[in-house]
């Protein structure tokens, strides 16, 4: 089955009070639970069509409330700023100290929905106030036994700049560190900006950066055993895939080791690699990840094609690039790291995207990824505190989502509260994502790319069209990027009929799967065009019978 990854915060996602005050605190403008994540909404997702629910922000992380706010981004603090591996976030818990309970409870409810978890693993830095509260008997903290005078050393779980104190370029109170610790973004410098990654510490895996890039993974580095345990914790407990922050910051042969210790105990435990080298890509994949974000690739280009007209015909340059990886490759149009579709730094609105979704959730066999709020037209521009008017959702702030809280109506997840637009873009998602997820040949299927051989009356700076085959499941899959209805011809060359072993037939009939319309007479041959009239920003997933 095609993997349709939904990604939601905890902490946003059933957050259903509207206070909404600017910095405000949790008591101010609520928080959402682990518990709010009733069957009822685990039944909404999944029959929006997903196939995985990514819960971000799950393991403790710092917040203003329990760490020093200096040293804490936004009042609720960042996901990836890891204060415990061995924690869950106490904020998402309606009795923190039945935190754990309440998350295990929500990967139980989960399973029984049908559908798999997901969580986030950082591995590259941690929050520089680390310490583990919940660590499990007999296991030492990051950090407890370095030896801080050394700047490197593959026994120590940290970097440090010796004889120098922790003092970033901008005013900070009530917080000290000696010697300075570095950056969780490669900053090798006692004074980070604003910019960096200042709230966390790199974490060392054997890699002596300022001596050159020498590895020292012989013995093996006491960072990559503790970073194990952890892995093997979460895994016991039943998740089913981490998604790997900064992946590619962290040595790729600390992932060949580690994943396969895990697939010892736990084969089928999947690791996706949020990675944007793509001339890191094959490395990742042999080390043993099984999907890749394809950031710099396609969501780039479908980004480009619906908000500065490059032209749609580039998308096949694109998909070709990885074409021997593209079953690895994770498509998708937001997460949390990116502008929202609808907001005004993107397209506006989020039926504007229509065609780009057709294409990212239909093009391959690889898996989809849509981000809580994307089927509803989230527009991300509130001004929250820490994450400003940035085309974001916060996840610094505590903070209610609009469309969320219109879409949950209080626990109903019943839509009621949705306007027009709302309620009609979230059917086509359901559509898209069900098709994409049940249909054999799209999650099952070869694909065949029509760009090349469309000549008069198709212009492949504004649609695109390519077939998917399995067995005797034929779909032809049509996109209008234009801001106009347009008629067009898609023409079907001879080796499309072949590679795909294809007959031809000069009398056929088709169904639109996106809308249930119905054609009832067409032509499935070399010779004889496809007519169809697309509405501006549609498009059509044409499944194509034979008639007598």
């Amino acid at each position: 089955m095609k993997p349709i990854i939904y990604q939601l915060l905890p902490r946003t996602f059933t957050n259903y009070n509207e206070t909404r005050k600017t910095n405000g605190t949790k008591e101010e403008n609520g928080c959402g639970t682990f518990a709010g994540i009733t069957p009822k909404a685990l039944q909404a997702i999944f029959e929006l069509g997903a196939t995985h629910v990514w819960y971000t922000g799950v393991i403790r992380h710092a917040t203003a409330e329990f760490n020093t706010p200096s040293i804490v981004k936004g009042k609720a603090g960042s996901p990836y700023a890891i204060t415990d591996y061995y924690d869950v976030d106490p904020d998402l818990s309606v009795d923190p100290n039945k935190r754990m309970a309440e998350f295990e409870a929500l990967v139980r409810r989960t399973h029984k929905a049908g559908l798999k978890v997901v969580i986030d693993f950082v591995p590259n830095h941690v929050a520089r106030e680390y310490k583990s509260v919940c660590k499990p008997r007999g296991i030492k903290d990051l950090g407890q036994t370095d030896h801080s005078e050394w700047a490197f050393s593959p026994l120590n779980n940290f970097y440090y700049i010796p004889d120098q104190k922790f003092a970033p370029n901008f005013d900070i109170a009530g917080y000290e560190e000696y010697p300075a610790k570095v950056t969780g973004n490669d900053c090798f410098s006692p004074n980070p900006n604003k910019d960096d990654w200042y709230e966390t510490i790199k974490l060392n895996y054997g890699v002596y950066y300022q001596g050159g890039g020498e590895k020292q993974f012989d013995p093996i580095p006491d960072t990559w055993k503790k970073m194990l345990d952890i892995l093997r914790f979460w895994s016991r407990k039943g998740i089913d895939a981490f998604r790997v922050d900064m992946a590619e910051m962290v040595p790729v042969e600390f992932w060949r080791w580690v994943i396969q210790q895990v697939h010892t105990y736990y084969p089928d435990v999947e690791f996706i690699a949020e990675c944007y080298n793509p001339n890191l890509y094959r490395d990742y994949l042999n080390a043993g990840f099984k999907y890749l974000y394809d950031k710099v690739g396609m969501y780039e280009y479908l980004r480009g094609v619906t908000s500065k007209n490059w032209a749609v015909e580039g998308i096949t340059q694109h998909w070709q690039s990885v074409e021997d990886m593209q079953e690895h490759m994770l498509y998708f149009l937001e997460n949390h790291d990116e502008q929202r579709i609808a907001s005004g730094f993107f397209c506006g609105r989020g039926m504007c995207a229509e065609p780009a979704m057709i294409v990212a959730a239909t093009l391959g066999k690889n898996p989809l990824l849509i981000y809580a709020g994307q089927e509803l037209g989230e527009k991300g521009m509130d001004f929250e505190g820490f994450s400003g008017i940035n085309g974001r959702t916060t996840i610094f702030d505590y903070w209610g989502v609009k469309s969320l809280q219109a879409w949950a109506n209080k626990g109903k997840f019943d839509g009621k509260n949705l306007d027009d637009e709302q309620k009609e873009l979230r059917k086509f998602y359901q559509k898209l994502l069900t098709t994409a997820r049940d249909e054999k040949a799209i999650n099952e299927g070869l694909m065949y790319d029509l760009e090349y051989a469309q000549t008069e009356n198709f212009n492949k700076h504004e649609q695109f069209a390519f077939l998917r085959k399995k067995d005797n499941d034929l779909l032809l899959i049509v996109t209008n990027f234009d801001d106009k209805q347009v008629d067009m011809q898609v023409r079907l060359p001879l080796d499309a009929f072949t590679y795909l072993q294809q007959e031809e037939w000069p009398k056929a009939s088709a169904v639109d799967l996106l809308t249930g319309k119905k054609i009832k007479k067409l032509s499935l041959t070399v010779t004889e065009p496809i007519g169809l009239t697309l509405p501006a920003w549609t498009g059509v997933i044409l499944k194509i019978s034979k008639s007598k």
